[in-house]
C-alpha cells in the first residue's frame, strides 16, 4: 500500500504527456505559421522595395533629365532662397549676368549692375564687351520661401527691331520726298503759269491784278504744306495745359459756322458735358476743325452733321459724325496715311497730323464708315479731371 501510494501515477504522467504533445504541436503549429507570415512579409518587402527601387531610378532620370535640360536651357534661370541669395543658377544664367555667382546676393547685384528701362521687367546690363538687354521674369515659390527669376537675353531681337525700324523709316522718308514733291509740283506750277501772265505785255490792270492773287494764294497754299510737312516730320512736342472740352468744341463749332452756313449745313450738337483733358488747347483746336471740315466737305447741301461729346470711365469720347458719301474698307485702312488723299486740292497731311497731335495727348482716333452712308470719327482723350457745371 505504502509502495503504490508514493510513485507515479501512469494516468497522470499519460496525461502529463499528452498535454505536452498538445502544447508542442501548438507551438509546432504557430512557428509554421509564423514562418508563412514571415515569407509573406518578406515577399510584401521585396514588392514594396521592388516599387521604391523604380520610383528612386524614375526620380533620379528625371533629376539627370532636369539638370541636363537647365544646363542646355539657352535662358537663364536663377533659384533665390528666402534670403534673395542664388541657390541655384543655370549656365546660361551664369553666362548672362557674369560674374554673379550662386550664393551672392540678387538685390545688390541689380542695383549695382543693372539699369531700369521703360520698358515692364526689362533691364540695361552695361558690359567690358558690349549691353546687353535682358528680359527678367520673377515668379514667387511660397512654399521652399524663395523665387524663381528668368533671364532672357533679347540684345539681338532689339537690334533687329532697331534696323527694321531704321530701314522702315528710310522707306518712309523716301515715301514722304515722293509725295512732298508731287504736292509741292501742283502749286508751284500754278502760281509759275500765274506769274508768267503777269509779263504780258498789255495786260489790263484788272487782269493783272487777279492774276497776282492767284499766284499769291498758291504761293500761300504751298507755304501751309510746307508747315505742315515740317511739323509732321519734326513731330515736336507741343506744352500742355487743362483744356475744357465742351468750350473748345463750341469755338470750333463758331470758327466754322461760315461754312456751315454756306453749304446750308446744320450741326446738332450734344457737348453739354463738363470734361476737361490735358493737351494743348490750340493743337487739340485744329483737331476739331480739321475733323469737322472733312464732314462739312463730305455732306451735301442741306445735310445734318451730329457732333458729340461724353464722359466716362476716366475718359473723354468726341464723335463728329456726317451722312454723305462715305468710304470703302480700303480708303479707311490708308486714311491716317501721310500724302495719302481722296480730294484734288487735298495735302493728304491732315488726318495724319490729327492722329499724332491725338498720339501725344494719349488718346486715340479711329473711323468707322460705310459708303454711301457717311463716316463718324471718334476721338477718345484720356480725363484730366470734371468741372462741376454748378
Amino acid at each position: 500500500m505504502t509502495e503504490h501510494s508514493g510513485g507515479i501515477d501512469p494516468q497522470e504522467l499519460e496525461a502529463a504527456f499528452s498535454l505536452f504533445t498538445a502544447a508542442s504541436q501548438q507551438l509546432t503549429d504557430a512557428y509554421a505559421d509564423l514562418e508563412r507570415q514571415v515569407v509573406s512579409l518578406t515577399q510584401q518587402l521585396e514588392i514594396a522595395n521592388g516599387h521604391l527601387r523604380r520610383e528612386l531610378e524614375e526620380k533620379a532620370a528625371l533629376s539627370r533629365r532636369l539638370s541636363l535640360l537647365l544646363e542646355r536651357l539657352p535662358g537663364g534661370m536663377l533659384e533665390l532662397d528666402a534670403e534673395g541669395r542664388v541657390a541655384l543658377m543655370n549656365p546660361a544664367a551664369q553666362r548672362m549676368l557674369a560674374p554673379l555667382q550662386v550664393g551672392d546676393a540678387w538685390a545688390p547685384f541689380v542695383a549695382a549692375q543693372l539699369e531700369a528701362t521703360s520698358g515692364a521687367d526689362l533691364w540695361l546690363y552695361p558690359r567690358a564687351d558690349g549691353e546687353l538687354r535682358l528680359s527678367v521674369v520673377g515668379a514667387d515659390v511660397p512654399e521652399e520661401g524663395g523665387e524663381i527669376l528668368l533671364v532672357q537675353d533679347l540684345t539681338e531681337s532689339w537690334q533687329l527691331q532697331q534696323s527694321l525700324a531704321h530701314h522702315k523709316r528710310l522707306a518712309a522718308m523716301g515715301e514722304m520726298a515722293a509725295g512732298l514733291a508731287h504736292q509741292l509740283r501742283t502749286p508751284l506750277a500754278t502760281a509759275l503759269l500765274y506769274a508768267g501772265h503777269l509779263n504780258k505785255p498789255g495786260l489790263a490792270e484788272p487782269d493783272r491784278l487777279k492774276f497776282a492773287d492767284k499766284a499769291l494764294a498758291r504761293l500761300h497754299h504751298l507755304e501751309s504744306l510746307i508747315q505742315n510737312m515740317l511739323w509732321f516730320v519734326r513731330r515736336q512736342e507741343v506744352p500742355s495745359e487743362e483744356v475744357e472740352l465742351a468750350a473748345c468744341l463750341q469755338e470750333a463749332v463758331q470758327t466754322l459756322q461760315p461754312q456751315l452756313d454756306a453749304a446750308r449745313i446744320s450741326l446738332r450738337l450734344d457737348i453739354d458735358v463738363a470734361a476737361r483733358v490735358r493737351a494743348n488747347r490750340k493743337e487739340l483746336l485744329g483737331v476739331f476743325l480739321n475733323l469737322l471740315e472733312n464732314a462739312i466737305q463730305a455732306s451735301s447741301v442741306g445735310a445734318v452733321i451730329e457732333l458729340s461729346l461724353v464722359f466716362a470711365a476716366d475718359f473723354a469720347t468726341i464723335d463728329i459724325t456726317d451722312h454723305g458719301k462715305g468710304m470703302s474698307p480700303e480708303v479707311q485702312e490708308r486714311l491716317f496715311e501721310p500724302f495719302f488723299t481722296t480730294r484734288k486740292e487735298g495735302t493728304g497731311l491732315g488726318l495724319a497730323i490729327v492722329r499724332n497731335l491725338v498720339d501725344q495727348f494719349g488718346g486715340e482716333i479711329s473711323v468707322s464708315s460705310t459708303l454711301g452712308h457717311g463716316s463718324t470719327f471718334v476721338v477718345k482723350l484720356p480725363a484730366k479731371g470734371v468741372a462741376s457745371n454748378v
